[in-house]
């Protein structure tokens, strides 16, 4: 490109508004010293060294692609535009046209090459000793249609970090952050069980075609696959636009203004509750009643509330609590007793028997390449749950597991 045609595309990156996030991007801003070197006259120290710098960052990202990385952060930028369209929204012709004019501009910068942003070499100076990038013709052409193929998937891809996660915490400062390596368990690494997981799959299906959905309660003894399945599920789906996003008990107060944010995204969602109790005088236990009751800054078409417990009533509660002074005491413990009734389903993973345990441990060393004697097999299985003291399905996959490991 010519110094003028530089001169140009350096001012309208600098004047992007849809997608000025991408300014803060180190690669787009090293673009944008290296064009502002060339283009004001500087000298080749200073043009060789921001030239350097902008390929040191683009090599970081694990590219070496210029227009492939501009093409990427593109589209995954969350901005105002999208955020409107997500949220079913009318987009004023004003950001349309800026949208359109804003992609011509950096398909403009996926055709920058090495010798655009170095500027003139000195005489005498090999322009093969300098580190180079690769052409990105094809990943720069076309960006307006991607852009537009991009918002029509809105609904099962989402943006921002929705869309390169599907898995997410809240942080200690009650702002949501993505798991960047979630647990990879799948439904077809979970044995047995088969109706419970059919319930929450059904019921997380109905959310993603945009039915009404319950709130889930899952209980049972511990180690029966509760919270797998969940993450399973949640793994399964999503493809489709499913995203899970991992509360604390002590993050209950959090919800609603974490539900104002969620109920915007075209995404649906799925806040799990994981190991769930409460003390009588908890003061958590008032944050989710009013939730699970659809309170007013609560209500959302598009989450919905999973939650594990190995207690079916959720309040650990003591004989004492029944000899209170409360006037009203009957009032007051089925308050107590039925938080576990708000939830819309309520899903009883219960202790394998013993055929249900071997077979469960069965399938497991069949999927693991264990080659044993099935008598052999199931007569070790036992004298593992009965050193567990007791008989889950996490224990089988801990016994499976440590044949592995022996080389069984």
């Amino acid at each position: 490109m010519g110094t003028d045609e530089l001169q140009e595309l350096r001012w309208r990156l600098s004047a992007l508004a849809v997608f000025r996030g991408l300014l803060t991007d180190p690669v787009v801003a090293g673009v944008t010293t290296c064009l502002e070197a060339v283009t004001s006259g500087a000298s080749w120290d200073l043009r060789v060294s921001r030239y350097g710098e902008l390929v040191s960052r683009l090599y970081k990202t694990g590219s070496c692609c210029l227009a492939a990385h501009v093409r990427n952060a593109t589209l995954e930028d969350e901005n105002a535009y999208l955020r409107l369209v997500g949220a079913g929204e009318e987009v004023a012709p004003s950001m349309e046209a800026a949208l359109r004019a804003e992609l011509r501009t950096l398909e403009r910068v996926c055709r920058l090459a090495p010798a655009d942003l170095v500027g003139e070499l000195p005489a005498g100076v090999d322009g093969g000793l300098l580190p180079s990038f690769e052409p990105g013709d094809a990943a720069g052409r076309g960006l307006s249609d991607a852009y537009a193929a991009r918002r029509a998937r809105l609904g099962t891809q989402g943006f921002g970090i929705y869309a390169r996660y599907h898995v997410f915490a809240v942080g200690d400062g009650g702002q949501i952050e993505p798991v960047r390596y979630p647990d990879p368990i799948r439904l077809e690494d979970l044995v047995d069980y088969e109706r419970e997981r059919a319930q929450i799959l059904d019921n997380t299906m109905a959310l993603l075609a945009g039915r009404p959905a319950a709130n889930i309660l899952l209980t049972g003894d511990a180690g029966t696959g509760k919270s797998s399945t969940i993450k399973a599920v949640a793994n399964e789906l999503a493809p489709r636009g499913l995203r899970i996003l991992e509360v604390r008990k002590e993050q209950l107060r959090d919800i609603p203004q974490i539900l104002e944010e969620l109920t915007r995204n075209p995404l649906k969602f799925v806040i799990f509750i994981d190991d769930l109790s409460f003390s009588c005088d908890d003061d958590n236990f008032a944050a989710l009643k009013a939730i699970l009751e659809g309170s007013v800054s609560a209500k959302s078409d598009n989450v919905a509330i999973y939650a594990t417990s190995n207690r079916r009533h959720l309040v650990r509660e003591s004989f004492s609590d029944r000899d209170g002074d409360d006037v009203h005491l009957n009032d007051t413990m089925q308050e107590i007793i039925s938080l576990s009734d708000r939830f819309g389903l309520h899903v009883t993973f219960t202790k394998p028997d013993r055929a249900t345990y071997l077979d469960i441990v069965r399938k497991l060393a069949h999927d693991a390449g264990v080659t044993m004697d099935e008598g052999e097999l199931d007569l070790l299985a036992e004298r593992f749950a009965t050193r567990r003291a007791g008989r889950s399905a996490r224990g089988a996959r801990q016994f499976v597991d440590s044949l592995v490991a022996r080389g069984a």
